[in-house]
Formats: structure tokens, C-alpha cells, sequence
């Protein structure tokens, strides 16, 4: 029968992950190539990445290396999680006690010479001041590895029932009811305005079923802003909205759950028509539901951007690109209400950050994401109703 034995530097390895993965939240990443170290990542942890180094680093030219080759790891993470500054918090357990520290830009080195005892490099104190506290003391051994194993694995499960809830398979019928209510809408465009509705008519025809302008909602006709979301002023308008919501509606709707589908949905919608309204003038009207399904993709991109670490290659080659291609579109081909879709674009990012993404939006973004979007929708009711 073999026998677990550790040494002290391995048992406080063990220490330190089981404490910055059950109390401060952390996530190991995978990185190849490296060998003796952990690598730890929490986008809103006093440090974004904390790397466990357990490699000898005695003279000067080792630790050059070290930090050359942990900026080129963290280069990696920053363009897969779209971040700009990840500081690193670097424990090293085998520094050489002689060895001058020489400052490195977003890494700060805390090296630990003494494994036995508690605690005591000032960065890591004042980044994490109860770590001392909750570090795991009173096991050794195969006692110590089984906890820790025990502890982890069920923070994991917890994780993993989220995620299961968040990414499992739903039954998705809100997308549909709307694409029905649009498809309804342009029926009853053509039955109003006759088979000429979609070439001359069509203009007078939209503006009487509830097209949106701003000379009406001044004229205190504000339930327009909901109509026109309904509206398509060509099938081919139609065809391409609902090919767009069928795609994104599915996922927003499983991702985020009915009730804050629905929310992002109207409310994107609604601030697409004020910009729209805004924007356009009183000489044209706009329809669609173009404005809303924008809200949609900044609702998908704000996901995205909290899964970065699963998801992180489908926001940068497909959501952002979508986007960017979009507006792109709207900008160069006449007939496009671009103030609409940037407004959806806009106001769905907000609504998104004040409902949150269950298990990672924290409260004090919930509340950033309410008041922006609040300051959004009282300039745009004041440029139309008060300037």
C-alpha cells in the first residue's frame, strides 16, 4: 500500500488554492506548457490573475525569465478575455531569500520563505487581509488533500448546476410569439393599404397602424413606440428581422430566462424608437424590429462578456463582428435607421447589466446598469418632449 507524503511547500500549495477558490472566488485556467505552477483567475478579485509558482528562482537572470514568461501568458489571457489591465498577483514559494525584486508592470512578486509559518508578505496581506484566518490548518497529509479535494469539488458542483442552468437546452416559444405578432403586422399592412401598400402607400399606411415619428409621439401618441416594433415596410425588411430574431431571441431567451428576455426585448425596442424618433426627425417614420433585436445583441455581447473565459472566442468572431458589420450596413445603404439600432444596441447593454446574468453580475454593477440606462432614456424623453 503507497503512502501520501507532502512536504511543507506542497501542503501550503494545496492551502493557497483550496483559499483563493472557496473564499475569494477563484478559477483555475488551464495553460499549457507550464509546469509547477496554478494559475487562478477572478475578473473581480483584488488581483485578476494570482499565479502559484513553486519553480526555484535563485539568481537574477531566472526571474527575468519568469516574468517574461508570465507577461506572455497574461498577453494570451488579455485577448481572450477582451481585458485590458489583468494584474497579477505572482507567489513564488522558491525564491532565492537574496534575490532583489525588481518591479514589473501589472505584476507584483510575493514570495513566501517560510511554509510553516503564517502568512506574512504585505501584498498578499493587503490584497487578501484574512487569509491567515481561512487558510486550512488543523489537517496534514492525505487528511489535508482529502478536504481541499472535498471543499473544491463542491464549489465546482454548485458552479456547474449554474452553469447547467444558465446554458440547458429550454423550450422556446416568446421568440416565436413575436415573430408571429410581426408577421401578423405586415398582414394587416397589406390588408389596410392593398397590394400597392408596399410601394406608394406604404408610407400612409405604417403611419396610420402605428409607425414611429417624433411629430406624433409629441403629439402625445407615445404608444407608437411600442406599434412600430411590430411594423415591416418590405418582406424582404420582414424576412431579414425574422431571420436575425429567430437566431438571437433563442439564445437571449435561454440564456437570461423568459421574464428578462421579454424586459430586453421592449425596453430596447422603446429606447431604439426615442434615438430613432430623435435622429430621423419628423420627416420620416421607422419601423421594425430592428431597434429591439440590437438590444438583443448587446444583451448576448454583455453575456458573453461574463463567460469570456468559455465563450470568449464567440464574442470576438462572431457577436462583436455581427455587430460592428450591422452598423456598418446601416451607415452606407440609404433607408436604414441606424439611430434606431444603436439606440437597441445602447439600452440593451444597460438593461442587461441592471437585470444581471444570474450568478455573475454583482450588485454594484445591477445598480450602474439601472442608473445609465434611467440617464439614457430621461435624455432622449427631454430632447423630444422639452428641448
Amino acid at each position: 500500500m503507497s503512502i501520501v507524503v507532502m512536504d511543507k511547500k506542497e501542503e501550503l500549495i494545496m492551502r493557497l488554492v483550496h483559499y483563493f477558490i472557496t473564499e475569494e472566488n477563484y478559477n483555475p485556467i488551464v495553460v499549457n506548457g507550464v509546469k509547477d505552477e496554478i494559475w487562478l483567475e477572478n475578473s473581480e478579485g483584488p488581483y485578476y490573475i494570482v499565479r502559484i509558482n513553486s519553480n526555484n528562482i535563485f539568481n537574477k537572470e531566472q526571474l527575468n525569465f519568469d516574468h517574461f514568461k508570465t507577461k506572455s501568458i497574461v498577453k494570451q489571457i488579455k485577448k481572450k478575455t477582451f481585458s485590458f489591465n489583468v494584474n497579477t498577483l505572482n507567489i513564488l514559494l522558491d525564491l532565492n531569500e537574496n534575490l532583489e525584486l525588481e518591479a514589473a508592470k501589472n505584476i507584483v512578486d510575493a514570495p513566501i520563505f517560510d511554509t510553516e509559518k503564517a502568512i506574512t508578505n504585505e501584498n498578499i496581506l493587503e490584497a487578501f487581509p484574512n487569509i491567515n484566518e481561512k487558510l486550512l490548518k488543523d489537517t496534514t497529509g492525505i487528511d489535508l488533500m482529502i478536504n481541499v479535494t472535498k471543499d473544491i469539488n463542491e464549489k465546482t458542483e454548485r458552479e456547474n448546476r449554474q452553469y447547467e442552468k444558465t446554458f440547458s437546452t429550454k423550450k422556446i416559444y416568446l421568440t416565436q410569439i413575436i415573430m408571429s405578432l410581426c408577421v401578423i403586422g405586415f398582414m394587416i399592412t397589406i390588408l389596410y393599404g392593398g397590394l400597392d401598400t408596399l410601394v406608394d402607400a406604404a408610407t400612409s399606411t405604417l403611419t396610420k397602424l402605428g409607425a414611429n415619428n417624433i411629430q406624433y409621439l409629441q403629439n402625445k401618441e407615445v404608444w407608437r413606440l411600442i406599434t412600430y416594433m411590430f411594423l415591416h415596410g418590405s418582406l424582404l425588411h420582414l424576412l431579414v428581422n425574422m431571420y436575425s430574431l429567430y437566431i438571437i431571441g433563442s439564445q437571449i431567451e435561454t440564456y437570461y430566462g423568459k421574464a428578462k428576455f421579454i424586459i430586453i426585448y421592449l425596453v430596447s425596442g422603446i429606447c431604439g424608437g426615442l434615438l430613432s424618433a430623435i435622429g430621423i426627425g419628423g420627416g420620416t417614420i421607422s419601423v421594425g424590429a430592428s431597434g429591439a433585436i440590437f438590444g438583443l445583441l448587446g444583451a448576448l455581447a454583455y453575456f458573453g462578456y461574463h463567460y469570456r473565459l468559455f465563450l470568449g472566442n464567440v464574442l470576438k468572431n462572431q457577436i462583436i463582428p455581427v455587430i460592428c458589420l450591422n452598423l456598418l450596413i446601416g451607415f452606407m445603404l440609404p433607408g436604414i435607421d441606424n439611430f434606431c439600432h444603436i439606440g437597441g444596441l445602447i439600452s440593451g447593454i444597460f438593461i442587461a447589466m441592471a437585470l444581471g446574468v444570474d450568478g455573475k453580475t454583482k450588485k454594484s454593477e445591477r445598480i450602474n446598469g439601472s442608473i445609465c440606462l434611467t440617464i439614457f432614456i430621461i435624455f432622449n424623453i427631454y430632447m423630444i418632449f422639452f428641448r
